[in-house]
């Protein structure tokens, strides 16, 4: 039977991991000739033939890429590409410039590597767009900042409906917003920045109840315009027009939400739900209309015309129009988010990587060094069952790199840095239960019986710590915005792979080696020597030396005033330089330090347009023109020129700030309330208090060394938070066992001999992950430097608030008397 359940863990595992791998693979883009002359299954001399003709277009520059140069000649020649293909759902599509467009689109997605890639790793798409509007202009100061801040907001909900992680949103100047968007090129995706600047002005007209135009030239009569339907209205897929009303009959501005059905015949419609103004009004023109046609019109472009038969008093309508299940969400996804002005274009470049390639060298290999410093320790330690480990902490990662992709996430180099210091925290688990097999297996008992203990026991522990870090990160997922809420589903992702490669496959593998009689020995016998410390004696002492730290560096940062924050909360200034020899991005960077600058961001951009190459670098505020002179006088070589300098708004939004503070106090709350429900009151308020102390003191410390918040800066901070909770739980956990076991023990010699006794594990646990950050800190660059720098503090603060916070804290709440415990079977 044991057998059987060792043989299902690890099977189950194995088929999580390779669909895992399925999802991953490839990883990076294929070359889209090859990759199209892959899929081609029929007539593959005509394709050929019109890959040639698709090439001519892309050497004479009449298309800009060469999936746009095959839609091109085949709408010019009218081509169906899906008789070239496999079945890739466009069948139902009449219109064939449409069906070659859905199946082109679709081809080039699979060709893409399935991990998407940050701007700091791959660069992207950069698009400045200018609100151009009469009323704008006659706004104040502050009104034009609150609609540039608004327009924002909408421009980053449609930018997620898209599923484009990771974008950069800011103002641009007085009138502009810059939009950056990763792993994006425009040479393949001409519409992306469409969907994006689109105002979603919605209408509702009525058709002329007689009336149809043969051609989109025809004279309309008064007060009508001629519409083109959108999609497959005509005859074969031919044109369709309309005599429209000009003056709606009702707009946009009454519709609530809209959404994406499937119509009765399997074809994608968007439903619409009115306001109770809306409702009424739309029960009106139905009434006052029946037999006319009622035309939905988006952005002057009309999309359907019903025919009215009844009243309709539900305040519900929907919009056909043989849409694609993608264009179907994306206009869904625009109606929810309607734009007050029109924007227009001012600029669109391709960018490269906003990071220096010698320091994501650098950065990565501080990411293999750190994985290789948590895999040496393991082995050191555990031998056999650190193996094990390993094999689990590998399957882990990838199980989190392949729901990431499935869910569209974007891989950033904060983000690597964050699962390599995933790894640590994940033997986390697995050391918790070798050293509770250890501790079995010195108290006699035989290797199969401690492995089945050391599980045992250790359970409860891994859950309520895992589930507590797991609430922290729904509550983040449920009420953050932005990178707080991409923070929390990487989290909990993070969190269910763990606890799944610890409890199934770590343990699957470690029942099967011991019950085939593999192995005679998982662990060494070596372990930390038993302490006896009076730690409770000593936590006057350490909040003392705690408060004196907070305060010295309160007052650092005080004195520091605006200092702290950089560019993605304050913005700054912006220079674009044109230039004859490039400079090195890592020698701007250099110049900047030596010169006091402040932190510097640069990217080299090349414009859609005519090919020219530029190079933006973004200064704190007031120090754009400074640092060009630092550049015109020491790389005179390069011939660099001022092209100008534009004042840029900070990327990270007072909304998304706000909302990371009122996130992680809601975090905090509920945290407190389930340990409170789980152990007890005291327990809640002392897992509260000391993690809140952590992340206070180590953003103090952290800010006191010079270092200013930035928005990777806040993802590190949300990383303590969770490794916080974790450590403190673990210590609690053993607090409640202690205190069914040891019944006759004062309460505080049962809190002193708990902490001993998992101080072996603390120890390890803590010095694995630390020494993860600490190499991507020695050796990475960039903002993973700060990413590691925190954390690493992090961990210390943590490590020492879980024994003397948090546990000092339980103990005064009960006054040292362990009768007022409530459960738990304490007295």
């Amino acid at each position: 039977m044991r057998n059987r359940k060792s043989f299902y863990r690890i099977l189950s595992s194995l088929v999580i991991i390779l669909l895992a791998v399925q999802n991953i693979l490839p990883i990076h883009d294929r070359i889209p000739e090859q990759y199209l002359a892959s899929c081609v299954i029929h007539d593959k001399a005509t394709f050929e033939e019109l890959m040639k003709r698709a090439h001519g277009r892309l050497k004479t520059g009449q298309s800009k890429s060469l999936f746009l140069a095959i839609r091109d000649v085949a709408d010019a020649e009218k081509i169906d590409l899906s008789r070239f293909f496999k079945n890739k759902n466009v069948d139902g599509v009449k219109n064939l410039s449409e069906k070659n467009k859905i199946l082109l689109n679709i081809l080039l997605a699979d060709s893409k590597g399935k991990i998407k890639q940050g701007l700091d790793l791959k660069g992207g798409v950069s698009c400045v767009l200018k609100i151009d509007d009469s009323k704008f202009e006659n706004l104040g100061t502050s009104e034009k900042t609150e609609q540039l801040n608004k327009a924002i907001d909408i421009i980053r909900q449609r930018i997620d409906g898209l599923g484009v992680s990771e974008p950069l949103l800011r103002v641009f100047g007085k009138n502009c917003i810059e939009i950056q968007l990763p792993g994006i090129s425009t040479k393949d995706n001409p519409e992306i920045v469409d969907a994006i600047k689109k105002p979603a002005k919605l209408e509702f007209k009525l058709l002329h109840p007689t009336l149809i135009p043969k051609s989109k030239f025809e004279r309309a009569p008064v007060g009508y315009e001629v519409l083109v339907f959108e999609g497959d209205h005509g005859d074969n897929g031919e044109e369709a027009y309309a005599f429209v009303k000009k003056i709606p009959g009702m707009t946009g501005s009454m519709v609530k939400r809209a959404g994406v059905v499937v119509g009765q015949y399997g074809e994608y419609e968007i439903s619409l739900t009115m306001t109770e103004e809306g409702a009424r009004c739309f029960e009106k023109i139905t009434a006052d209309n029946i037999n006319r046609r009622l035309g939905i019109v988006l952005d002057g472009k009309l999309y359907s015309a019903p025919s009215i038969r009844s009243a309709i008093t539900n305040g519900c309508a929907s919009i056909s129009g043989k849409f694609s299940q993608r264009d179907a969400f994306e206009l869904s996804n625009i109606l929810n988010n309607p734009l007050e002005f029109e924007l227009k274009f001012v600029e669109l470049s391709e960018i490269g990587p906003s990071l220096a390639e010698d320091a994501r060298i650098n950065s990565l290999r501080a990411m293999l060094i750190g994985t290789a410093i948590v895999a040496a320790f393991m082995l050191i330690f555990y031998h056999v069952a650190g193996i094990i480990s390993l094999i689990a902490v590998l399957a882990n990662v990838i199980i989190i790199l392949g729901v990431m992709v499935t869910i569209g996430g974007t891989l950033t180099l904060p983000g690597i840095a964050a699962l390599v210091l995933t790894i640590g925290m994940a033997v986390d688990a697995n050391i918790l239960i070798f050293e509770r097999i250890r501790e079995e297996l010195l108290s006699g008992k035989p290797l199969r019986a401690a492995l089945a203990s050391g599980h045992e026991k250790a359970f409860s522990t891994i859950l309520d710590a895992n589930l507590t870090t797991l609430l922290t990160a729904i509550i983040l997922m449920c009420f953050g915005v932005g990178p707080v809420k991409g923070f929390g589903v990487i989290l909990a992702i993070g969190i269910l792979a763990t606890m799944f490669c610890t409890l199934v496959l770590s343990k699957g593998l470690l029942e099967f080696l011991v019950e085939k009689d593999l192995v005679k020995k998982l662990i060494p016998d070596f372990r930390i020597k038993p302490t006896s410390f009076d730690f409770l004696a000593y936590a006057k002492l350490t909040v003392g030396i705690y408060a004196v730290v907070a305060l010295a560096c309160t007052v650092i940062v005080a004195f520091r005033g605006t200092r702290i924050y950089g560019i993605d909360f304050t913005g700054g200034d912006e220079i674009t330089l044109t230039f004859e020899k490039k400079i090195p991005i890592k020698e701007i960077n250099r110049l900047a330090s030596e010169h006091g600058i402040g932190e510097v961001t640069s990217v080299y951009q090349k414009s859609i347009a005519d090919s020219s190459e530029i190079l933006r670098i973004q200064t704190p505020e007031g120090q754009g023109t400074k640092f060009f002179d630092h550049l015109n006088n020491h790389f005179q070589d390069s011939r660099p020129f001022l092209v100008r300098k534009t004042e840029i708004g900070a990327s990270v939004g007072q909304g998304t700030k706000l909302n990371a503070l009122i996130s992680v106090i809601l975090s905090m709350v509920g945290v407190m309330i389930y340990v409170a429900f789980r152990f007890e009151t005291a327990y809640g308020i002392g897992a509260m208090i000391s993690t809140i102390a952590d992340v206070v003191l180590t953003i103090l410390i952290y800010l006191a060394l010079g270092r200013q918040i930035s928005a990777p800066m806040i993802a590190s901070i949300l990383m303590v938070v969770g490794y916080a909770i974790n450590d403190t739980i673990i210590v609690f956990d053993r607090i409640r066992e202690e205190l069914r076991i040891n019944k006759a023990k004062a309460l505080k010699d049962v809190i002193n001999l708990s902490i001993n006794r998992t101080l072996s594990r603390t120890i390890l646990t803590s010095a694995s992950t630390f020494l993860a950050a600490l190499a991507l800190y020695v050796f990475g660059s960039g903002v993973v430097v700060d990413f590691a720098l925190v954390f690493a503090m992090g961990v210390i603060v943590g490590t020492f608030s879980s024994i003397f916070i948090a546990s000092p804290m339980f103990y005064t709440w009960h006054r040292g008397n362990r009768t007022t415990i409530i459960g738990n079977n304490a007295t």
